[in-house]
């Protein structure tokens, strides 16, 4: 069934109010997760709206919760989420990204004690409006092996840059440390589908095509060592600068567990602080006429800007079994 943007943000908004959200809360995750959805994000998008609500009544997630800057200095600033979801806590954290980049030249915007950060690039579409360049990173709770171990240790860590350019939709860069981002794997197992092969392995290490095994596993990191290496940088950078719970702190966000302390990270870089903005532009475009030169390359980022475009025309087509649980959170559909 195809419904309008308008229309499904305003269902998730009144399911999540209805578990405990508060309004500003509740429209801000609804916002993020219909944006996941119209970029084809589907592991971050509306299916996540029953697990938030869980969270929400089962007092993992606080709904009333009102991020707060508790440290700043200079370029920098710790935004704490006070055990809310995380959309509001990562919006503050972006405003303030960019102020201090535009006054320092660069900035590093920290959050700590948050909730699962969603898709991650969507936190930077704030930066990149304002002309900056922008990096985002997330700890999570454990799912990758620390190299040469058998137990999940870090996060899937994702990692997120944007590049704005003149007259032209930003790069997008947005990507978990493992073979296949979480969500996937829950939409996988929600299905009863198997997943193929060499994304993850079990509790025992072994190698499995059962996505509930993979949740209760291991993912398998991005590159092998390289991505679990990867892994580590953005635990240290998402943790241990902003005093959030480390990934094997964090119970999962799937079964009875903790509240999670997560963290997040957002870096704001002003291209007038070095080569200039018109040199910035310049030297991005002659980079992107050389890429799109070659046939058949594709900027990162373009394929989910062409379907957010599509579905703000013609609205995102969802399966009855989505709908219907929305309008189950929801006590009813949106009159």
């Amino acid at each position: 069934m195809k419904l309008p943007i308008d229309e499904l943000t305003l269902l998730a908004a009144k399911a999540l109010k209805r578990a405990g959200a508060s309004r500003a809360m509740a429209e801000a995750t609804a916002s993020a997760l219909v944006t996941a959805e119209m970029e084809g994000l589907s592991g971050h998008g509306l299916s996540r709206t029953a697990l938030y609500c869980q969270h929400l009544r089962e007092g993992r997630a606080d709904g009333r919760a009102r991020p707060k800057i508790i440290k700043k200095k200079g370029g920098a600033c710790l935004v704490d989420a006070r055990g809310g979801l995380a959309f509001l806590a990562s919006a503050l954290a972006a405003k303030e990204a960019v102020k201090r980049a535009r006054r320092y030249g660069v900035a590093f915007a920290g959050v700590t004690n948050s909730h699962h950060f969603g898709a991650a690039a969507c936190h930077l579409a704030p930066v990149a409006q304002a002309g900056l360049a922008g990096l985002a990173f997330t700890n999570s709770p454990s799912a990758i092996i620390a190299w040469g171990g058998k137990q999940a240790f870090y996060g899937t860590n994702p990692v997120a840059a944007i590049f704005p350019r003149r007259n032209a939709a930003p790069i997008v860069v947005d990507l978990s440390l493992t073979e296949v981002a979480r969500g996937k794997i829950m939409l996988y197992a929600k299905e009863g589908k198997p997943i193929p092969l060499g994304w993850a392995v079990d509790q025992d290490g072994h190698p499995t095509t059962d996505p509930k095994a993979a949740l209760t596993g291991s993912l398998a990191p991005i590159g092998g060592v390289k991505g679990a290496t990867l892994a580590l940088m953005v635990e240290v950078l998402c943790v241990a600068l902003t005093g959030a719970a480390f990934s094997f702190e964090n119970d999962s966000y799937f079964g009875p567990g903790n509240r999670p302390r997560i963290g997040h990270a957002i870096l704001a870089i002003d291209p007038e602080a070095l080569a200039g903005a018109d040199s910035y532009y310049t030297r991005l475009e002659v980079m992107v006429s050389k890429m799109l030169a070659d046939e058949g390359v594709r900027l990162p980022g373009a394929r989910r800007q062409q379907a957010a475009a599509i579905a703000r025309t013609e609205g995102l087509d969802l399966s009855d079994a989505l709908i219907g649980e929305l309008h189950a959170l929801a006590g009813g559909k949106i009159k």
